[in-house]
């Protein structure tokens, strides 16, 4: 019961953690715009770099990128918070039935994974280049954001089993 209890718990606190980042960016929303508008812009990377050819420097992306971002955690958000529902439902069940109530979860965490690694790591980072700027550079939030929902994913997918008496 104990592994189930931590394992509902490490999904809530990822689960707040993504309704405070979407609570924070519709209630703040011009301080994390600035950051993507920045970012796309490339206007912080280094001087005669040869991706400047990569910038997107129109607003109108700049608005489509973020509102993507903030729908992308918003679903993220309540995947994880219906997984938690799962799991505190299935936690006096069986075994088997707890691990299928996993399977939202997991998705869940993956859809966190995807946003970390893909939006900002792989396409901020490396497609406009965010690795070069002092001032926009997300990637080490961005890491710390992976690797918190990797280390709850892992600890999800490790199988419950019915305890013996």
């Amino acid at each position: 019961m104990t592994s189930r209890i931590a394992k509902m718990l490490l999904l809530a606190g990822i689960a707040l953690f993504y309704t405070l980042v979407v609570f924070n960016n519709l209630t703040d929303f011009d301080s994390n715009f600035q950051f993507v508008r920045h970012v796309l812009a490339m206007d912080t990377t280094f001087p005669g770099n040869r991706g400047m050819w990569r910038a997107l420097p129109s607003p109108a992306w700049h608005l489509a990128f973020y509102l993507s971002i903030i729908a992308w955690e918003i679903a993220t958000a309540a995947l994880l918070w219906w997984g938690v529902a799962r799991l505190l439902r299935a936690l006096r069940l069986p075994a088997a039935e707890f691990n299928i109530a996993k399977r939202v979860p997991v998705a869940a965490l993956t859809l966190s994974l995807m946003m970390w690694l893909v939006a900002f790591l792989a396409v901020g980072g490396e497609w406009f280049l965010m690795w070069q700027s002092q001032t926009w550079n997300g990637q080490e939030a961005a890491f710390r954001n992976f690797a918190a929902a990797g280390l709850v994913l892992v600890i999800m997918l490790q199988p419950d089993t019915d305890v013996q008496p």
